[in-house]
């Protein structure tokens, strides 16, 4: 396969995986918690890595897709753990922290900045996979793709 199928590949399973988000999101009521977010962020990088390395050759573009893909794939795995209690997640989406030096006002502020979405909670699995897991899993596939997308403009 050529390197530029390879990136066509994959970039193109970024821009699927931002478009199953964005319909669990809005076609399925499913609201994102912060680190759903944070995970699409690296997707929308692939996706621009994608354009740029159809157009300029070398195997540099296809390597920072591949970082690009891992880390929304490392996100992935943060975002299990933390709904698996496996270690907390950040304050401001996984309630946790210390309330209780709080005064009435600091924690009626608190309340009201915080998000609506937890990230502790599964809202959605299948085959026993959260969004997060199966985000991390399929991430960590196209990390490859594009890893052999490099590999090709080494062989060229």
């Amino acid at each position: 396969m050529t390197r530029n199928r390879l990136i066509l590949i994959a970039a193109g399973g970024s821009a699927l995986l931002l478009a199953a988000a964005f319909a669990f999101q809005h076609l399925g009521g499913l609201a994102p918690c912060a680190l759903c977010l944070w995970q699409r962020w690296p997707h929308a990088a692939a996706v621009a890595l994608g354009g740029l390395g159809l157009m300029l050759p070398g195997a540099v573009l296809p390597l920072f897709g591949a970082v690009a893909a891992g880390a929304s794939g490392g996100l992935g795995v943060y975002h299990v753990g933390v709904e698996q209690g496996w270690w907390q997640g950040p304050a401001t989406c996984s309630g946790s922290g210390d309330i209780g030096a709080l005064s009435v006002e600091e924690l009626a502020a608190r309340i009201m900045a915080a998000p609506v979405v937890r990230c502790d909670e599964i809202a959605w699995s299948f085959g026993g996979l959260s969004m997060a897991g199966w985000n991390a899993v399929l991430s960590f596939a196209l990390a490859a793709v594009w890893i052999a997308a490099a590999a090709r403009a080494y062989r060229a």
